[in-house]
């Protein structure tokens, strides 16, 4: 009897806490917005030479994939259709570019065509009180990118990993569960001079989704019976994840680019810069070399792990 009544006021501590924990969620204020683990990584990398200009005229969804719904048909799209602005942002927060609009540019030359207008119909009415209209100063012509930024959300790919596990003893136990989902980007660079693509980038992040549940089922005296739960669930914002994706991104072109040398560090000592350096190692760490020996074999050579050829009769250590 005392364990069951111990139960009952744990259950309604545990309670009177998620009450008051919902009830400050909806006291929030605006913050500044969500820092993602990669950003300080990206506006830390070294000063350009010159900030280049670039033009994103749509950076979107690729992939064609709706929020998983199993009790109803859902239209609503598992990624935001906003990551033109994402990229936007995360090319503005790196100072390595100077992005320029193109995604809205027929309500930029609308509004150009508005403003000359008005001047126009400005000179037309001091023409006609027959006064000298004052120069005005024509307007200047839009900057033109050397760059252009292609790409998107390629796949969304959705109960990569699945599991869980509960127990019960006597009416009192819980579970939990997780779910793991993954998205992927690409990024590339295109010459506006002649259309080559400069450089190519990919980027994954995974999306991790929690949930934890407790519960109570026990006849505590004759007729009178004691049901209690509580729960609480966790899950990664989509956007979030493709915000971190993005800057991922858009700092690996980078230093792929200072790599091959379409743009220039202001300090050509900054390539010893602990971030260019991790990333190179990085990137080593994930190629792996292929080369064929004398005999016609392929040789594997991984810098984290020793060579292995492949033969006839499948892998085995070269010798």
């Amino acid at each position: 009897m005392k364990l069951v009544s111990l139960m009952m006021i744990l259950v309604m501590l545990a309670l009177t806490g998620c009450a008051a924990s919902l009830a400050s969620l909806g006291t929030s204020k605006a913050t500044m917005g969500y820092t993602t683990a990669i950003h300080k990584e990206l506006i830390s990398l070294p000063p350009p030479e010159t900030k280049i200009v670039v033009a994103v005229y749509k950076f979107g969804d690729q992939t064609g994939q709706y929020k998983s719904n199993s009790t109803a048909t859902t239209f609503s799209t598992a990624v935001s259709q906003g990551n033109t602005s994402v990229l936007i942002k995360a090319l503005e927060d790196s100072g390595w570019f100077v992005a320029i609009e193109r995604e809205a540019l027929a309500n930029l030359l609308t509004e150009r065509k508005i403003i000359r207008s008005t001047r126009e119909n400005y000179q037309q009415e001091i023409k006609e009180q027959k006064k000298e209209a004052p120069p005005l100063p024509s307007l200047p012509p839009l900057l033109y990118a050397a760059v252009m930024l292609e790409g998107g959300i390629i796949s969304y790919d959705t109960n990569l990993v699945t599991g869980g596990l509960g127990v019960r003893y006597f009416g009192v136990g819980g579970s939990a569960a997780v779910r793991l989902d993954q998205m992927s980007i690409y990024l590339r660079a295109v010459s506006t001079l002649n259309g080559a693509v400069l450089k190519s980038v990919s980027t994954t992040k995974s999306i991790l989704s929690r949930e934890a549940d407790l519960g109570l089922y026990r006849f505590v005296r004759f007729k009178r019976l004691l049901e209690a739960e509580a729960g609480f669930s966790t899950n990664e914002p989509s956007q979030m994840c493709v915000q971190e994706a993005i800057e991922k991104a858009v700092h690996d072109l980078i230093i792929e680019g200072v790599v091959a040398k379409l743009w220039n560090l202001k300090n050509p000592d900054d390539m010893k810069h602990p971030l260019i350096q991790n990333y190179l190692k990085e990137k080593q760490d994930v190629e792996v070399k292929v080369k064929v020996d004398k005999e016609g074999n392929l040789v594997v050579k991984n810098p984290s792990s020793e060579e292995v050829k492949y033969v006839k009769e499948g892998w085995k250590k070269s010798e």
